[in-house]
């Protein structure tokens, strides 16, 4: 088992690893103020919860570091155990010393995660609110963070926890069936359960749902920048992220690769992709680019088809717009038609392309090398990403919550094919004991040790 025992106190560095300006350090167990003690000069476990002592950390009685400690007594603290952290000065010596004693007196250094699976074990949150704690540590954009934090404070547990509830009573109801099925009686209302399942049902399908928007948020919206050679793509890309990420030359088919570059669009990452130019070549390397080009398109959930603005007024794009649509699903992907190069058009020719793009949905100009309307563009990308976060949406970002979701809609819709069908209770019954302990894997009702040795070993030590 990767946590071995939990009879042990355990110490780790909490903050980052490197010069700082502080360094707070962790102690948890059930010997956390008496360790603390045998190096600190002031006496801790006579205070109150949550009491903070100044003092010094003595080396040996050789004074290390002058420290502010602050005390939580179980099972007031994150881990449900007396806790003990000190805040001492970032120097990457003085925080390795002050562990180095800690050890000496009796504490064992911590394992990834192992405070944050002590404080699931002590009841203090669920295994769904402690994966919470990663999503939040790893979140890096607004989108990302609002979806930990909800997930953090319980509101996904909440409802996984009222969909168990209401089972249950039904469960319990057919268990009893079983116990008198010599006397053919039913404590469970079929036409209740039905309803009741069916209301479950669709629960669970809108959360399954969610996983692909939760799936883009904690990863970043991939948006595949295509159109034809020297149209302007890696001068987009470069654009964006005010970065000369992408070599640019007025020869086509420079890019041969795909070049792949994250940003933060209003609170949502979005993971551009610049591509190689897509035209007819017998070139061996830029074909081998041009079909990356089409890969990454296929796995977009948005594309900015980008063409010279000239091609609007003649449409002379449309065959490269009927190849991308061909190659795609229309219902799931977003195709954004971006007319470039406006810089190099006369008044006259670049009024009348106007009329014509504000006249097709989806279609805008812009010069990319001007920096002409690219932050319309950005506005249109946030418009057209159709993810709409309030501050209490429930979304699933944890493909093992997402696998556990569709393994309950599959028990239950099997319970309702036996409610149809009119099958007996031992059989009914035991889909809903499906349903019930895939419900429970989420927020480990049900578990098992191997479970959460690897769920926790993902974290970052000191957490």
């Amino acid at each position: 088992m990767y946590f071995s025992t939990f009879n042990d106190t355990i110490c780790a560095l909490s903050t980052a690893q490197g010069i700082a300006a502080i360094g707070v350090i962790r102690i948890s167990g059930t010997k956390a103020f008496a360790i603390t003690e045998n190096i600190f000069s002031k006496k801790i476990s006579d205070k109150n919860s949550h009491s903070v002592s100044y003092g010094t950390i003595h080396n040996h009685h050789k004074i290390l570091d002058e420290v502010v400690v602050t005390i939580f007594k179980n099972p007031a603290s994150f881990t449900g155990e007396d806790t003990v952290e000190i805040a001492a000065h970032g120097s990457l010596y003085i925080c390795n010393k002050i562990l180095e004693l800690l050890v000496e007196n009796g504490c064992r250094m911590a394992k990834a995660g192992e405070f944050s699976m002590r404080s699931y074990l002590n009841k203090k949150m669920d295994l769904s609110q402690a994966e919470a704690i990663a999503d939040l540590i790893n979140s890096s954009n607004q989108a990302s963070h609002q979806v930990a934090m909800n997930q953090m404070r319980g509101g996904f547990s909440k409802e996984i926890n009222i969909l168990r509830e209401e089972l249950i009573h039904f469960a319990s109801m057919l268990e009893l069936e079983l116990d008198f099925s010599e006397e053919d009686v039913e404590f469970a209302n079929r036409e209740k359960l039905f309803e009741l399942i069916q209301k479950i049902l669709a629960k669970v399908k809108s959360l399954a749902q969610s996983f692909s928007d939760g799936n883009i948020i904690k990863n970043g919206i991939p948006v595949a920048i295509i159109g034809a050679p020297n149209t302007g793509k890696s001068t987009l890309l470069n654009t964006l992220l005010n970065d000369d990420r992408a070599i640019v030359s007025e020869i086509a088919g420079t890019t041969r690769d795909t070049i792949e570059e994250v940003m933060t669009i209003n609170g949502m990452d979005y993971r551009f992709i610049d591509t190689a130019g897509i035209r007819a070549t017998e070139e061996t390397i830029e074909k081998i680019g041009i079909e990356k080009s089409f890969e990454k398109m296929r796995a977009a959930k948005i594309i900015i088809l980008l063409i010279d603005a000239k091609e609007i007024i003649h449409k002379a794009y449309e065959t490269l717009l009927q190849k991308v649509n061909a190659e795609i699903n229309v219902e799931l992907q977003t195709i954004l038609i971006v007319g470039n190069k406006i810089d190099l058009l006369a008044e006259g020719e670049l009024s009348k392309i106007k009329v014509i793009s504000k006249a097709e949905k989806n279609m805008m100009l812009i010069s990319s090398k001007d920096k002409k309307d690219v932050d319309v563009l950005k506005t249109k990308l946030s418009e057209i990403s159709n993810i709409n976060l309030t501050e209490n949406s429930l979304i699933v970002t944890n493909v093992r919550h997402y696998e556990a979701l569709t393994n309950t809609r599959l028990a239950l819709e099997d319970a309702l094919h036996a409610l149809e069908n009119k099958i007996t209770s031992d059989f009914l019954a035991l889909d809903i004991r499906k349903a019930l302990f895939h419900l429970g894997e989420i927020t480990a009702h049900i578990s098992n040790d191997d479970l959460l040795g690897n769920i926790f070993s993902k974290f970052c030590i000191g957490k």
